[in-house]
């Protein structure tokens, strides 16, 4: 039976501050509009209802988005200068000069929206693959649908491990344990209750009878009603609060660094330039309109769009990789990455774990031990695991047996109890004949030393004997498998009091008094090419760093067969015994870490991550930190990440904390991605090289020769043309080829020596702008006219020579250019070639030139050209040294 359902208004919907979980269940209903809890919203309802939700504020925020994004093209104080000065141009002197300042502002600005845009929309087609998806309760079907479809009304289903996609009001729920600590900052778990009376006033803590967005189940199962999604959510809200909080990337450090060196030449030389010229007697406008147009030409006005189209064109080449990255930025920090923590598990092995052994305390092979794995196993609610899995393929739970009670796991125990009714002492199905009235048997398995902590007895031959006597011999024999590379996990039992009644609430107390029976060993082992893909990120400047909640002699030989430095191992206890200080002069030398919990893996980034930005303080360098985990244990460690990865199959939690996602679980893709960081890093850095000396000289050289000749060496019409034209093959700079020396290592924002690089090649562009003007004037006798055009050709003509050269620390002819720049290079020269004898030639201020003169400028562009490969081998050289 289909049911109806009410849409919902914004009259009659929950408001943010409502106190909703006060309200009784029944009346939720009706106010969302939702007639049957049971069968859920019709999907055409939900479509309705997600249709009504864009239309009133999805639209209207793309509408402003798409708006912002317009205008933030022309924000910058220098475009706002010159529409200003354009304008009074419009009134008080050349419209021509107002109308062709404006037509290259809105074609610059909207070239740099449409670049942005495209890039927006691969990003949105990236995300679109690892889309969080959630179980809904729809037309009496469960369905898995992407989070962001999710709408109030919506009856959403959970279970262990599911991420809780918005704020809801538990109509059910059986044994549910939520973790809230991103929320609240509480570890454990929460139980939850759907009956539970909860006053208006109650603490998000307190609030038993919902769940949150951003929390996770952690064992259990329930059905809830959607009340708020988005950022009507308590997630929402506290997410809106802390935008703009985070620290600054790697990559937004370094654009700041270089944009408030660019500010100080800009204000100096335009502040300069426009002083002499207005002391020269030349007018006001025109002498600002001159000098605006200058620094025009100095600021890299394309910069944005390059680096969002170099940020789009890495993420396309990166989800081919079968990486996808959540935000563009993160590419560009990938790339910086000198530092990979991992998990062990599923990245550098192959992550399908073997039951090699059951055995008892002696090391023998014993199938009891098994058969009682299996119980724990079978009857936990909590989330899978691999080593339950595991345990499952060497057997099923038999059919009398029953969970009458369940202590989940944690990570702060380590272990997993489950009071199982029906069974005997060895795991087997019980004797319903024998009349014999016995309590339930506890199951509890976890990490060995955790498990141990229970016990008070271990069986030996079929004798409970006290466990400290046998203490020695059983770390011994756990050291001895774990040396060989097993994860062994103790298994201990307790039969339950008979009076006790069916169902049972457990508590750690219960884990008292246990009997050890015996030892499960899984063998995990490593990935084939997982040796030759550290190497390779070696190569790359990448060290890796291996941090597991294995013991430490397990860890130790997986440390051996990775050919990492297994000297010094870092526990977990050995950590919180551990000053700030002291561990941060303990992590630069350790490569493996083992017994570590959530808060351990985040603390170790953290600290990581200082000790590199201490170093990068004294070097001038940028290295970042990345992690790479897939479990809920791993979101702390993500967070703290300068790049958290984790992969398509993680966890939810995992996947949601990570700004990158491999579609394969490889630490080849890792490389693959990092390389291709550090290509979009230079490619952005060869347009600031290129662009800032060519511009740097020009300004001089416009400088000097304002001074020294009676008329304006350019129009501020013919800077800005320039200027548009050298910026066009640039963009083409985002799929440039890229030397394969430059992604060995980090990129780096070194501003010296950007300010160095800008400095010397500017200065050689200025000299050979100087030839110019004296061959122009002495040689050829030229009027303003005939040297505005001959030194708009050579302007021209040298910027393109110089993108090709300066695109590589290679000689020019030693390295291959990409195939757009070459295209647009070519069609902006022949446009500038032709631009003289056009129809255009007039608008512009410009003249057709002879051929000697002609002749004349190509000579000189070829003479610059041979000294700056000279200059540029020079400079390298002593880059080198220094």
């Amino acid at each position: 039976m289909r049911t109806r359902s009410h849409s919902v208004s914004p009259a009659n919907a929950p408001q943010a501050k409502d106190t909703w979980w006060a309200v009784a269940v029944p009346d939720l209903l009706r106010r969302l509009g939702t007639d049957d809890p049971v069968a859920g919203l019709t999907p055409g309802a939900a479509a309705q209802r997600l249709d009504t939700r864009h239309t009133t504020t999805g639209a209207d925020a793309g509408a402003f988005a798409v708006v912002r994004a317009v205008l933030r093209q022309f924000s910058s104080p220098i475009t706002l200068i010159l529409l200003v000065a354009a304008v009074i141009s419009f009134i008080v002197a050349d419209a021509v000069d107002g109308f062709i300042v404006i037509l290259i502002v809105l074609a610059s600005g909207l070239l740099g929206f449409w670049q942005e845009h495209r890039a927006g929309n691969a990003v949105r087609e990236l995300m679109s693959r690892v889309a969080t998806t959630a179980i809904v309760r729809r037309d009496g079907r469960d369905s898995e649908v992407p989070v962001a479809s999710i709408v109030p009304g919506d009856i959403v289903v959970l279970s262990a491990g599911s991420l809780i996609p918005a704020d809801a009001r538990l109509l059910d729920a059986d044994s549910l344990l939520v973790d809230e600590s991103s929320l609240t900052g509480e570890t454990f778990p929460v139980e939850k209750n759907a009956h539970a009376d909860v006053a208006a006033d109650a603490a998000l803590s307190g609030r038993l009878n919902a769940v949150f967005q951003g929390s996770h189940v952690v064992s259990g199962t329930a059905r809830a009603l959607v009340v708020h999604t988005g950022t009507q959510t308590e997630f929402g809200r506290l997410s809106a609060q802390l935008t703009g909080r985070t620290g600054p990337t790697q990559f937004q450090r370094g654009m700041t660094k270089f944009g408030t060196l660019l500010l100080r030449l800009m204000i100096v030389l335009t502040v300069f330039i426009f002083v002499v010229n207005w002391v020269l007697g030349r007018e006001v406008l025109e002498a600002l309109m001159f000098a605006v147009a200058l620094a025009i030409g100095l600021t890299p006005q394309m910069l944005p769009a390059i680096t969002s189209v170099s940020l789009a064109t890495g993420a396309r080449k990166m989800a081919r990789r079968k990486v996808i990255v959540k935000r563009l930025d993160a590419i560009e920090d990938l790339g910086s990455v000198s530092v990979l923590c991992t998990d062990k598990t599923g990245t550098v092995t192959i992550g399908s774990a073997g039951l090699d052994l059951a055995a008892d305390p002696s090391g023998r092979s014993d199938e009891a031990v098994g058969r009682l794995a299996v119980l724990n196993a079978g009857l936990q609610t909590g989330f899978a695991n691999p080593l339950d899995q595991a345990v499952l393929a060497q057997a099923t739970v038999p059919p009398s047996a029953r969970a009458v009670g369940e202590l989940p796991y944690d990570f702060s125990r380590k272990r997993l109890s489950v009071l199982v009714d029906g069974v005997d002492d060895d795991g087997s199905a019980a004797d319903a004949t024998a009349g014999v009235a016995r309590g339930p048997l506890l199951v509890c398995k976890g990490a060995f030393d955790k498990v141990l902590d229970t016990c008070a007895t271990v069986r030996i031959d079929g004798r409970d004997e006290p466990l400290d006597a046998h203490r020695s011999e059983l770390d011994e024999r756990f050291r001895a498998l774990s040396g060989e590379g097993y994860r062994v996990l103790g298994l201990a039992t307790r039969r339950a009091d008979a009076a006790e009644p069916g169902e049972h609430r457990m508590t750690a107390d219960d884990e008292q008094g246990l009997t050890l029976r015996g030892l499960l060993c899984f063998h995990d082992p490593i990935k084939a090419d997982v040796q030759q893909d550290i190497a390779a990120l070696r190569d790359s400047g990448v060290r890796v760093k291996v941090i597991t909640g294995d013991n430490r002699y397990a860890a130790g030989h997986v440390a051996r067969e990775l050919r990492l430095d297994d000297d010094t191992v870092l526990t977990g206890p050995e950590i919180d015994r551990m000053s700030d200080d002291e561990l941060s002069a303990a992590v630069t030398d350790t490569d493996v870490y083992a017994e570590v919990e959530p808060a351990h893996k985040a603390r170790i980034v953290r600290t990581l991550r200082l000790n590199l930005d201490r170093g990068d303080q004294r070097s001038g360098g940028e290295h970042g930190v990345a992690y790479l985990g897939d479990g809920i244990n791993d979101a702390p460690a993500l967070h703290a990440a300068d790049v958290g990865i984790s992969v398509d199959t993680a966890h939810p939690v995992a996947r949601d904390a990570a700004s990158v996602v491999l579609l394969d679980k490889s630490l080849g893709v890792v490389n693959d991605g990092v390389r291709l960081g550090r290509e979009t890093f230079a490619n952005t850095l060869k347009y600031v090289r290129v662009t800032t000396s060519a511009s740097f000289g020009n300004m001089i050289s416009m400088a000097v020769a304002s001074i020294f000749l009676p008329f304006l060496p350019l129009l501020p019409r013919q800077v800005l043309v320039l200027n548009f034209l050298t910026d066009l093959p640039s963009m083409a700079i985002a799929s440039d080829r890229v030397d394969d020396e430059l992604v060995r290592r980090p990129g780096q924002w070194n501003i010296a020596a950007i300010r160095n690089f800008m400095l010397v090649f500017g200065l050689l562009s200025a000299a050979f702008d100087i030839i110019t003007f004296v061959v122009l004037m002495q040689v050829f006798h030229t009027d303003d006219v005939t040297f505005r055009s001959a030194w708009f050709l050579e302007s021209t003509i040298t910027e393109l020579i110089v993108l090709f050269s300066m695109r590589s620390a290679r000689p020019l002819f030693r390295t291959r250019p990409g195939r757009g720049l070459v295209v647009l290079s070519v069609i902006v020269g022949v446009f500038t070639l032709w631009v003289p004898y056009s129809p255009l030639a007039g608008v512009l201020g410009l003249d057709a030139v002879s051929g000697m003169l002609m002749a004349a400028v190509i000579v000189i562009s070829l003479a610059y050209l041979a000294c700056n490969e000279l200059l540029k081998r020079r400079f390298i050289e002593a880059l080198h040294r220094g």
